[in-house]
């Protein structure tokens, strides 16, 4: 309860602050804006699920990498949707975050491909046959 109070508290100074320098229109055309970002993100999700889950099928990407995106997505636009200059921001943050990774992850896999030709050998196995006496294997 206390962090919603922390929470709104900031929502209100800050959207109140800037409202207050731009103007009762731009604050207006920001938060429509904002909601139509928010969205066009929803629509979009089904598209960047099917391609993370594509990307998790190659093994470029881990499975908790899998969560934080689509997550992530989703909290980021319901945040762009709602009202407010301090939601607004939280959810640019979480865009940016969530690019920034996506980029990475183009050019660094997580799971690197393993060449079955040249695995390193194991020093510490030990090759044993065993050869047994009983009659039953002659």
């Amino acid at each position: 309860m206390i962090y919603f109070l922390i929470y709104l508290f900031l929502e209100v100074i800050i959207t109140v602050e800037i409202a207050s320098r731009i103007g009762g229109l731009m604050m207006f055309a920001e938060i429509i804006g904002s909601a139509l970002i928010g969205i066009v993100i929803l629509f979009n999700f089904r598209t960047t699920l099917i391609s993370n889950i594509m990307e998790l099928k190659e093994r470029r990407i881990s499975a908790n990498g899998f969560y934080q995106r689509n997550l992530l997505s989703l909290l980021g636009a319901i945040l762009l949707i709602l009202p407010g200059i301090f939601t607004d921001i939280i959810a640019i943050l979480i865009h940016i975050g969530l690019v920034g990774s996506l980029i990475i992850s183009r050019f660094m896999p997580k799971y690197p491909k393993q060449n079955q030709s040249h695995q390193p050998k194991d020093d510490h196995v030990i090759d044993a046959e065993i050869i047994s006496d009983s009659p039953a294997l002659r």
